[in-house]
């Protein structure tokens, strides 16, 4: 922490509140380019998370009361705190999660505007009046939150990804018990100063951290008070909360893992398809579950695109994000890595070769820090690891095809289906292939895939339910029938 930084919040918050873990425990988060300890964080356990129930329960009546407009103006207030906040924001991203300084700052951008446009569109939360088969009789339908909810984040995108889930859930009248990922909590606090800055009634958003996140997910699952969970992060996590969410038949949203193909076929804008794929692939070194992973590239043009994607990956500059001119950051931690080590290394035993990079980064500039070059890989197999797993880091593998049948028969041969990306100068190809991709979002001629009005999600194993527009405003409203007798 530089001597103009100020120490940062190291309390969890909740009943509008500031407090520690119930049995006084604390873990530390540190700065992922060169290790420095940031500050400690409450290792809250299950009496906290119930204490946050508490809170947001109680306030649920007076907040879900409120008009749509009411509750704007309260979240209108949380924008100008936001934006008060955004450069100390900025920093505090890029330290405790690693991004370059201007991916933090478009991080906090869509923050704000997340929370900014959610306050316009529960406004536009309407229901029905249904033509009634029945004579004395009326049927209308009301839109009603679903109660409390709880929302817990990944640490790749720890600021917007609350504003993913508290946005829509708080215009809709629901309140919020949030779990921060452990790597990444005092972005979270440092929002939730803003909450109290902007005086939200006490209760109607609530943060819990902890080191070790089982006993606060298992206590919120337990929680009959709790009717939504909504996470993002693994498939193998997600599993288990949707088992657990089973027992109350709690409703679920799941944003869970990735791994996105790319098709550059032969008739592509060459130059510009690359420049995408690789702003893409080397966003947060990596580390987004809409990256590209597989990039498919049809045969005529393999060469062009490896040499060009490689001159990308060799000018990027990876270091510090504070630092000038760093356009690529570090991985979040050590066993991030180890992991990316371990399918590069699986990919060249196995025949691959690498174009540039394929090995971690230390010493110097690079000391300290869980850096990893950005990589290019050619002569990858449909068969190998880093094809068949989502690689979270800096990797992008070549593949050949030859036919579009073939290259969405391999697109479509995964279990997630996240997000997938196709580059061609036919407009009946683009629309025909993607119309064919399984997966919940396409990017056609562009990579540029997220907006809050638009909805983000994915099928099989990536999840279900959606976040962003209107979609995202559903998954927090349930639909009340009234049947209204005429003759009373």
């Amino acid at each position: 922490m530089t001597g103009s930084e100020q120490p940062y919040r190291q309390q969890m918050m909740y009943g509008g509140a500031w407090h520690d873990a119930r049995d006084g425990g604390v873990f530390t988060s540190a700065c992922p380019a060169d290790a420095t300890p940031l500050g400690t964080a409450p290792a809250g356990g299950a009496a906290d998370a119930t204490a946050a129930v508490d809170a947001a329960h109680g306030a649920f009546p007076a907040w879900s009361g409120l008009s749509a407009a009411a509750r704007a103006v309260h979240l209108r207030r949380l924008v100008d705190a936001l934006d008060a906040r955004r450069d100390a924001l900025a920093r505090l991203i890029t330290r405790e999660e690693g991004k370059p300084l201007a991916e933090s700052h478009n991080e906090l951008r869509l923050t704000i505007d997340t929370f900014f446009w959610y306050a316009e569109e529960a406004r536009r939360s309407y229901g029905d009046w249904i033509p009634d088969p029945l004579p004395g009789r009326r049927l209308v339908t009301l839109r009603q939150p679903v109660g409390v909810c709880a929302g817990i984040i990944p640490w790749n995108v720890p600021a917007a990804m609350i504003a993913r889930k508290a946005a829509p859930a708080l215009a809709a009248g629901c309140t919020m018990v949030l779990k921060p990922a452990e790597q990444t909590p005092l972005t979270a606090l440092m929002v939730a100063e803003a909450f109290c800055a902007a005086d939200m009634p006490p209760g109607v958003f609530n943060v819990v951290t902890g080191g070790e996140p089982a006993a606060i997910g298992d206590a919120l699952l337990a929680d009959p008070r709790v009717r939504k969970i909504s996470f993002t992060g693994s498939t193998e996590v997600g599993r288990l909360l949707l088992r657990g969410a089973a027992d109350q038949v709690k409703r679920t949203s799941m944003e869970l893992g990735g791994n996105a193909p790319v098709i550059l076929f032969a008739d592509c804008n060459l130059d510009a398809a690359v420049a995408a794929v690789a702003a893409l692939k080397f966003l947060n070194a990596g580390q987004a579950c809409i990256s590209a992973n597989r990039i498919y590239v049809e045969r005529a043009i393999l060469q062009p695109v490896a040499e060009r994607l490689t001159a990308h990956a060799a000018a990027l500059k990876v270091g510090n994000g504070l630092q000038d001119g760093v356009t690529m950051g570090p991985l979040i931690e050590a066993g991030a890595v180890e992991k990316v080590e371990r399918l590069v290394a699986d990919a060249l035993e196995n025949g691959a070769a690498p174009l540039t990079g394929g090995g971690r980064l230390a010493g110097g500039d690079h000391a300290g820090g869980f850096f990893f070059q950005p990589t290019v890989l050619s002569q990858v197999r449909p068969d190998m690891r880093v094809v068949n797993e989502e690689v979270f880091g800096p990797v992008a593998s070549l593949l050949p095809f030859d036919t579009e049948a073939e290259v969405i028969a391999a697109a479509n041969d995964v279990p997630h289906g996240l997000a997938a990306y196709v580059f061609t100068g036919s407009l009946g190809r683009g629309i025909r292939v993607s119309e064919r991709l399984e997966t919940g979002m396409v990017g056609l001629n562009d990579v540029r895939i997220g907006a809050t009005e638009a909805p983000f999600g994915g099928v099989k194993q990536s999840g279900m339910g959606r976040e962003g527009g209107r979609e995202g405003l559903d998954e927090y409203l349930e639909t009340k029938l009234i049947a209204i007798g005429l003759d009373g």
